[in-house]
């Protein structure tokens, strides 16, 4: 994991996929341990991938090295060929994330443009909220970003 006493950033960062909560307790023979790092991912072939969605909490955040810019998922999913990620920067509700995405696909599928079709996603949740409770905090529309190729 370290050379030199410098660590590896991208092995800070991944996702925990089914299963990975019973690593090492069920069957002690598996090879995987359920955890794909910003490492693993960055080794995929991911060309051609039009879309990855990390919805879960901060999945936008990583470390900061001077001069290299940030390492993490987006840097690994990106270095592996997806055209565009959506990601949060902070920690996200479940359920207003979820009326969130069905908001950004319901939209995504009619235009064919996932930037916009994220901005109208969060659009149509900030109008929801305010008619419903006469104000809308950012937490529930605004963590959430696109980068990449907008179309």
């Amino acid at each position: 994991m370290a050379a030199a006493g410098i660590e590896n950033p991208l092995l800070r960062s991944g996702l925990a996929v089914a299963g990975a909560n019973r690593f090492g307790k069920e069957d002690s023979g598996k090879a995987e341990d359920g955890i794909l790092t910003a490492q693993e991912i960055s080794a995929l072939d991911l060309t051609g991938t039009e879309l990855v969605v990390l919805s879960a909490c901060d999945t936008g955040l990583g470390q900061v090295h001077n001069g290299e810019g940030v390492f993490g998922l987006r840097r690994a999913f990106l270095h592996a060929g997806a055209k565009t990620l959506l990601m949060s920067l902070a920690k996200v509700p479940d359920k207003e994330t979820k009326e969130l995405m069905v908001e950004f696909y319901t939209h995504w599928l009619k235009s064919g443009d996932k930037v916009k079709s994220l901005r109208d996603a969060q659009l149509a949740i900030l109008h929801k909220r305010r008619k419903a409770h006469g104000a809308a905090h950012p937490l529930f529309w605004g963590m959430f970003v696109a980068m990449g190729d907008p179309k």
